[in-house]
C-alpha cells in the first residue's frame, strides 16, 4: 500500500510539474483519464529511476557530491528527471522533457511537492494515531 501511495505522490508531483514550459503530457489534447495513467506510469518509471540509478551515481560520484557540499545533487536530479522522460518515450507514454534547464526546475518541483504531501500523509497518520 505504501508503494502504491508513494507513485500516486508522485505522480500528483509530475502533474505539478507540467506547468513548466518544457514538461508536457502529450503532444496534442490529452483526456483526463490517459493524463492520470500516463502520469501514474511515468510516476513509477521516475520511482524506479531514483531507486536503482541515483544510488550508482551517488556512490561513483561522491567525491563531487562532497566537494559541492551536495549542490551536485541538483544537477543529478535534474538528469535523473531527464531520463525519465527519455524512458517515458521510449515505452510510448506521451511525457515530454525537453530539456535541461526544464528538467533542472522540475526535479526540484517534484522532490518539493513530494516533500510537501509527505508531510502532510504523516501529519495526519500523526493525528490519527
Amino acid at each position: 500500500m505504501f508503494f502504491i501511495l508513494q507513485v500516486v505522490i508522485t505522480a500528483v508531483a509530475l502533474w505539478v510539474s507540467t506547468a513548466l514550459p518544457g514538461i508536457d503530457i502529450g503532444p496534442g489534447p490529452v483526456s483526463v483519464g490517459a493524463k492520470i495513467g500516463t502520469l501514474l506510469l511515468v510516476g513509477l518509471v521516475f520511482g524506479l529511476v531514483n531507486a536503482v540509478i541515483k544510488p550508482v551515481v551517488k556512490l561513483v560520484g561522491c567525491v563531487f557530491y562532497l566537494l559541492t557540499l551536495g549542490l551536485i545533487g541538483l544537477v543529478v536530479n535534474g538528469l535523473l528527471f531527464m531520463l525519465t522522460g527519455w524512458f517515458a518515450d521510449k515505452l510510448d507514454l506521451p511525457f515530454q522533457v525537453t530539456g535541461f534547464w526544464p528538467a533542472f526546475f522540475g526535479a526540484i518541483i517534484v522532490a518539493f511537492v513530494s516533500w510537501v504531501l509527505n508531510a502532510v500523509l504523516q501529519a495526519r497518520e500523526a493525528l490519527d494515531d
